[in-house]
C-alpha cells in the first residue's frame, strides 16, 4: 500500500505561481511512478505531469512551459512548480502513483 497527502493549493490571481506538494508513505521506494492528475468541475480528471517508471517527465500540453514536475527521493515527495496561471487551471489536483493510488486532491483557484 502506498499512502499519498499533498499541499499547497490555495486561491491564486492569473498569472500568479503556487507550488504543490505530494509527500508518500508505504510501500514506496523511490519518486518513479507518482504524478499530478487534475479534475475541473464538470470534467474527467487528466493527467497534468509525472514522472514514468526510468525517470522521465510528461506533461500535458496544456501546461507545458507552465508547470515544472520535480521531486526529491530522501523525501518520497513530488512537487509541481505551477507558474503563469490562468482560470482555466481552476482543478482538485490529486497526486497519484503507479496508476493505482491517489491522495485526496488539494484545491487550486485561479481567479481575480
Amino acid at each position: 500500500q502506498v499512502q499519498l497527502v499533498e499541499s499547497g493549493g490555495g486561491l491564486v490571481q492569473p498569472g500568479g505561481s503556487l507550488r504543490l506538494s505530494c509527500t508518500a508513505s508505504g510501500r514506496i521506494f523511490n519518486i518513479n511512478g507518482l504524478g499530478w492528475y487534475r479534475q475541473a468541475p464538470g470534467k474527467a480528471r487528466e493527467l497534468v505531469a509525472r514522472i514514468n517508471s526510468v525517470g522521465k517527465t510528461n506533461y500535458a500540453d496544456s501546461v507545458k512551459g507552465r508547470f515544472t514536475i520535480s521531486g526529491d527521493n530522501a523525501k518520497n515527495t513530488v512537487y509541481l512548480q505551477m507558474n503563469s496561471l490562468e482560470p482555466e487551471d481552476t482543478a482538485v489536483y490529486y497526486c497519484n502513483g503507479f496508476g493505482v493510488y491517489w491522495g485526496k486532491g488539494t484545491l487550486v483557484t485561479v481567479s481575480s
